[in-house]
């Protein structure tokens, strides 16, 4: 991460992490309300809107063309694919925002993860897992959003995503949110400690 003056919190990267349903929107939301001057980095995607999108600022909806010719340009620090659906985190607002020393909060897979970690190796990494499995099925259930056969996928891909986070080596830190407020907290000191300069 990019010092800034000395006591001043450093620019930087902060990628959050963890499967579906796990909480990591509620956290990185209260993390851009908490930390000051800190920016959301928005991510491309191919999926469709769901109810409570705010194009520009939880996704860029575009078209599966739309992305590939961006992809191609080499316009995204990182893609991945979850669901059937690409995402990707444009490079450019990033860097920009780092430079200006400030810090960036990511929310992507850990397949994302792992290519950020490589083309920014300072970034700061922390995986949200749940207390348990059977409370991720519950929190999933509870969105309302899917059928069983999607639920099942999510749950699947989550098991698969936290064995790929535990043996990667990307991330720093593992939180449990096994109560949200307490969770927040956490990651904020966390953080905080990153980002603080001597």
């Amino acid at each position: 991460m990019t010092p800034d003056a000395p006591g001043q919190r450093r620019g930087g990267l902060v990628i959050i992490s963890g499967p579906s349903g796990v909480g990591k929107s509620s956290i990185c939301a209260a993390l851009l309300d908490r930390l000051p001057g800190a920016v959301w980095s928005v991510s491309v995607t191919t999926r469709p809107q769901r109810p409570g999108d705010v194009p520009g600022q939880t996704y860029e909806f575009v078209s599966e063309e739309e992305f590939q010719r961006r992809s191609a340009a080499g316009h995204f620090l990182e893609e991945a694919v979850y669901c059937g659906h690409r995402y990707g985190t444009p490079k450019a607002p990033v860097e920009a925002a780092i430079r200006d020393g400030r810090v960036v909060v990511m929310e992507i897979d850990v397949q994302g993860a792992i290519q950020a970690a490589a083309r920014m190796p300072d970034s700061f990494r922390i995986f949200i897992l749940p207390p348990t499995p059977e409370s991720l099925r519950a929190r999933l259930e509870g969105r309302r959003t899917e059928g069983e056969e999607a639920l099942a996928r999510r749950l699947a891909k989550a098991d698969g995503e936290i064995a790929i986070a535990r043996d990667s080596g990307c991330y720093h830190h593992f939180v449990v949110n096994d109560d949200l407020e307490s969770t927040i907290q956490r990651v904020l000191d966390i953080i905080t400690q990153e980002t603080s300069s001597a």
